[in-house]
């Protein structure tokens, strides 16, 4: 009989679980580097602002101070996401790591009754081979006492005929 784990069930929909929630970190991973990317883009776009101030006619440079304060406080804006975007991943690894935990608590348990199965199966085959060589033995030795009595009684008849042969003369 093959080995059936009887927590099969338990064990799959702890797979299942921790597919899962991989497939969310990963999202959370892609937001993470979405925001990584924003903040990038607004640093050059400020350094770009600043290249361009340098050139600018001054008649534009309070514009360009404002748009230059607006960037920067954009650049916090999306510091701030970058950073709650980044606890939320660190949260939804925590949880990755949790069900990883399940699943090897289970298949360790599932190895565990693997090993229990295949010892009781070797113990009942020892025990199958046991019987046949007790029976193997007992017919070997009745065989053999059969032949102990035969080979007895062969030589009492010998010995009879023997016996009978030494009267006939």
């Amino acid at each position: 009989m093959p080995f059936r784990y009887r927590l099969q069930k338990v064990l799959d929909f702890r797979i299942r679980k921790k597919e899962a929630q991989l497939i969310v970190v990963q999202k959370a991973q892609h937001e993470v580097f979405l925001a990584e990317e924003k903040i990038r883009q607004n640093e050059a776009e400020i350094q770009q602002t600043i290249q361009n101030k340098k050139t600018a006619d001054f008649r534009m440079m309070e514009y360009y101070d404002t748009y230059l304060h607006h960037l920067w406080d954009k650049a916090e804006a999306l510091e701030q996401e970058r950073q709650r975007l980044q606890s939320i991943l660190e949260e939804e690894q925590a949880k990755l790591v949790k069900c990883e935990q399940e699943v090897k608590v289970v298949e360790k348990h599932k190895e565990k009754q693997k090993e229990v199965y295949l010892e009781e199966e070797k113990a009942t085959e020892l025990k199958q081979f046991s019987e046949i060589g007790v029976q193997r033995f007992f017919i070997q030795s009745r065989e053999t006492a059969e032949e102990l009595e035969f080979e007895a009684e062969l030589k009492r008849i010998e010995a009879e005929e023997a016996g009978n042969e030494t009267y006939e003369y």
